[in-house]
């Protein structure tokens, strides 16, 4: 057994998410767990709210509430949301804990030891109309490298390039527009050059990593410098040194503190679970787990450049040296999983421009399943795509429907109407064993694309076995035996197909966790198949407000295996699993996007 991190990019509570963000984060992070579960592994899924930062401002000035209202209003939004996805967290939490706080100011007090957060002078972007400052997200201008129009004042998305908003041309903000002020500031900054060395080693080791993501990350160190990692800002969590602690207007940046909260939320899933110590199984440099951050390409440089190197200058493995602090040497990142954009009938989503369906929306129509399968069998894995409504209603009801869903019906209906439950085969013929080697065989085929994140082909791969057995069916007309002296072949039919299914379920449950509870249950199994995330309502550990979080009972439910389907087990009639959509969908929704 290995332990396995699944570190989930965390979503900004400033708003509910839309589909375009669990395309990211969401559904590859949670196939990817359930599998190594089901392979027998100890996965820890951990994630949060990410609540600071000037974009949570303005929407609660927007919206005329307190920051805090705004993230508790969102926290909770998502929280439902990601569990009506069935997305299998062991913890969920959100930054503005007090355990989250503790552990981002201890990982600054390591940095800072160590001589790796050095203070500087620069000038800051404020408002000339509220006097608030701007991050670096939100404002834009012209490369002055590439000359890419929309380059953002922390890097270009073009050409790679980290920048400064002063450096850009023609900077203006993102929220109205106007040309920010630049103002002298002190800040602290990460001393990336110092770490530049030992980034480069390391990654010089990640040759397993996708390849856009390591040419992304390796040509960030052909232009490194110190970046800031504070912030004038009254919302945050407050820098902890002496002089700093106690100025209202001086937090750590937002990308400091939510990277931390990989680490803060192992801590706090250790802290409720009764074992305080146990996040080190995950966390320990000599523990040996692997780790996998899951996120959008927009991320890559957070979790392949900043936050290895703060867990680098927290170890004190920079050219200053140093010691590691009280929480341990620190494990880098195993493999940064990025995906790609994913966009909407050929527009970018933009809540503002209304060219959006969010999560909650989509499920009020969908199942939670329809989408993760589009997602999986069709979204951005490795190159943008396209969310067409056209598309996902021919994927659900061509694939899904006509497919998966039609082998499952038409195999248990017929059993269950000739036998009342699973039959007893007798000998088998050729066509029989050859179908069930076939099933048998794609464990360790889709096992080993789930595991090096193809997932696209594990799924792929499946649903072509999936039509190997529709074929068999087809072929073998189980539906045209009537002779009572062949009723043992009949049987035998049935079962190589129910045995088919079984297994098939199995290997589809990463990718569909609620039609393959149906489906075990379908077939007259009991107890958990898909074990499922729920919302717990928790009390802070350190004093401060509770809030929503989501947990969940992983270790019982399906192993990754053939299991042998016993003969006798009662069938009843079955239920359609999955809902054929009317073609009427695409104009309805469409008028929905146009409206």
């Amino acid at each position: 057994m290995s332990h396995v991190l699944s570190a989930v990019a965390w979503p900004y509570a400033n708003g509910p998410r839309h589909i375009g963000h669990v395309s990211g984060f969401g559904v590859p992070s949670d196939v990817f767990s359930r599998y190594q579960r089901m392979a027998g592994n100890d996965v820890l899924m951990i994630s949060g709210t990410d609540e600071h930062g000037t974009p949570i401002l303005v929407e609660a000035e927007k919206e005329g509430v307190g920051p805090r209202e705004l993230a508790d209003r969102y926290n909770r939004v998502i929280v439902e949301d990601l569990v009506a996805l069935g997305l299998s967290y062991d913890l969920f939490t959100r930054t503005t804990t007090r355990n989250h706080y503790a552990v981002v100011q201890e990982l600054f007090r390591g940095v800072h030891g160590n001589g790796y957060m050095i203070e500087q002078t620069t000038h800051g972007a404020i408002s000339p109309s509220t006097g608030r400052t701007l991050p670096d997200r939100y404002i834009e201008g012209t490369c002055p490298k590439c000359g890419y129009a929309s380059a953002r004042g922390d890097q270009c998305d073009n050409c790679g390039s980290q920048l400064d908003p002063e450096e850009l041309i023609n900077p203006r903000s993102r929220i109205n527009g106007e040309t920010p002020k630049f103002i002298e500031t002190e800040h602290f900054f990460l001393d990336l050059p110092a770490l530049a060395p030992a980034m480069g080693e390391w990654l010089q080791t990640r040759t397993d990593w996708r390849p856009n993501v390591l040419k992304f990350a390796t040509n960030l160190l052909d232009d490194v410098r110190p970046r800031a990692m504070t912030r004038d800002i009254d919302w945050g969590i407050p820098v902890p040194l002496p002089g700093w602690q106690d100025n209202p207007n001086k937090r750590l940046y937002v990308w400091f503190d939510a990277v931390v909260g990989y680490l803060s939320a192992a801590v706090e899933w250790a802290r409720r679970t009764g074992d305080p110590e146990a996040w080190k199984r995950w966390w320990a440099a000599d523990a040996g787990a692997t780790s996998y951050y899951f996120m959008g390409k927009d991320n890559i440089t957070f979790h392949a450049q900043i936050w290895p190197a703060e867990l680098l200058a927290y170890n004190g493995e920079g050219t200053k040296g140093g010691e590691p602090g009280p929480l341990g040497k620190l494990a880098l990142p195993t493999e940064v999983v990025s995906s790609e954009f994913l966009t909407m009938e050929g527009r970018k989503f933009s809540s503002s421009q209304r060219v959006v369906i969010y999560v909650r929306d989509f499920l009020s129509r969908y199942d939670a399943d329809a989408l993760r399968y589009f997602v999986a069998v069709a979204g951005p894995e490795s190159t943008d795509t396209d969310f067409t409504w056209s598309e996902f209603v021919r994927r659900n009801n061509d694939e899904l429907v006509a497919g998966w869903g039609n082998l499952v019906n038409r195999s248990i209906s017929m059993a269950a109407k000739n036998f009342g439950s699973v039959p007893v085969p007798s000998s088998l013929t050729a066509e029989d064993s050859a179908l069930l080697d076939s099933v048998r065989g794609a464990f360790d085929t889709v096992g080993s694309l789930i595991a090096t994140h193809r997932q696209k082909a594990a799924i792929t791969e499946a649903m072509r076995v999936v039509g190997e057995a529709n074929k068999y069916l087809s072929d073998q007309a189980p539906w045209k035996i009537k002779e009572p002296e062949r009723r043992d072949r009949l049987a035998t039919i049935l079962y190589v197909a129910l045995q088919a299914v079984s297994d098939l379920n199995t290997l589809l449950t990463p990718f569909l966790p609620h039609a393959a509870q149906k489906i075990h249950e379908l077939l007259g199994g009991q107890g958990v198949h898909a074990p499922m995330p729920e919302i717990r309502e928790v009390e802070d550990l350190d004093g401060g407000p509770g809030y929503p979080v989501i947990m969940g009972d992983y270790t019982v439910g399906a192993r990754w295996e053939h299991v042998e389907l016993p003969a006798g087990r009662p069938l009843s009639a079955p239920k359609p699993v999955f809902k054929k959509l009317d073609p009427s969908v695409v104009d309805e929704e469409l008028a929905r996007l146009a409206s």
